[in-house]
């Protein structure tokens, strides 16, 4: 099997999403020695969401196949991807230019024009601003608003994990950890059953920090990677999580897709729809 067979393939888009995945099936066909992971994005309309989701496939390296209506969203896939190397397909604005440029006659631009929109599209696009909103810390009040509070160090996968159960319906709020920074006092009035803790080996951590310097274009080894503050960071966090009580997962040998799986099962929490599919 040739080297890097195993991809992730991201379907990204402001409807079903359904006409993106049809092509890329159709492409993955003519790879039968490669081994794919897809993960389906729909109903796409903000650059803020967008944004989030482009970072994720960045971490993952992952292809992306996408159908977007509005040409400024379609444009930011487009120069993100360029800028970061990824490789990309549009599977709709070549349909639409084509069309526009025999007849003269411009576009709707109308996303999910086929489509009616559900509960369920409300529900996601709700999440998905929800986890853009209370990424990382930003407004504490959104922890008290949260169906899941998720907790770690940096470099855990807190906001790629948000994002991935919004993109179910869920709103999740994530909160970095730091013995440098003071918690919030609406931390401690959250159900701790609502709360995830993620931890990491050492090892694991100092690795993914050292690779996440380097794509800044800076050294590798820096306070931010060295083993012992990492040690002291994990420490930190590992007694945040016993004083909270909340449920704990090692990340370390975990995707997203099986911490998230953990979390809703320990929850009982239902998802909207499962999108991720493998061949």
């Amino acid at each position: 099997m040739a080297e890097n067979s195993d991809i992730d393939i991201f379907i990204i888009s402001d409807s079903s999403g359904e006409t993106a995945l049809t092509v890329a099936q159709t492409a993955v066909a003519q790879f039968p020695d490669i081994q794919v992971k897809y993960q389906r994005f729909p109903f796409i309309q903000t650059e803020s969401i967008l944004t989030g989701i482009l970072k994720m496939a960045a971490r993952k390296k992952a292809v992306l196949y996408y159908t977007l209506v509005t040409p400024t969203l379609s444009e930011q896939i487009s120069h993100f991807t360029e800028e970061n190397h990824l490789q990309a397909f549009d599977c709709l604005q070549p349909a639409i230019k084509a069309l526009t440029d025999r007849t003269g006659v411009k576009p709707a631009s109308i996303p999910s024009i086929n489509h009616s929109l559900t509960d369920t599209y409300f529900d996601r696009i709700g999440a998905m601003e929800f986890a853009v909103a209370y990424d990382d810390g930003k407004d504490p009040t959104g922890l008290l608003k949260a169906d899941i509070v998720i907790l770690g160090v940096s470099r855990t996968s807190k906001t790629p994990l948000s994002l991935f159960l919004a993109n179910r319906g869920i709103k999740v709020a994530n909160l970095p950890l730091s013995p440098t920074s003071q918690l919030p006092d609406e931390l401690w009035k959250v159900d701790p059953a609502k709360i995830i803790g993620l931890t990491n080996s050492p090892k694991v951590l100092r690795r993914i920090r050292q690779q996440r310097m380097i794509s800044y274009g800076l050294p590798a080894e820096s306070a931010y990677s060295d083993t012992e503050k990492i040690k002291a960071e994990l420490k930190y966090a590992d007694e945040i999580y016993k004083k909270i009580g909340c449920l704990v997962i090692n990340v370390s040998n975990k995707s997203i897709e099986e911490t998230a799986t953990l979390i809703l099962e320990n929850l009982n929490l239902e998802p909207a729809e499962v999108d991720t599919i493998k061949d």
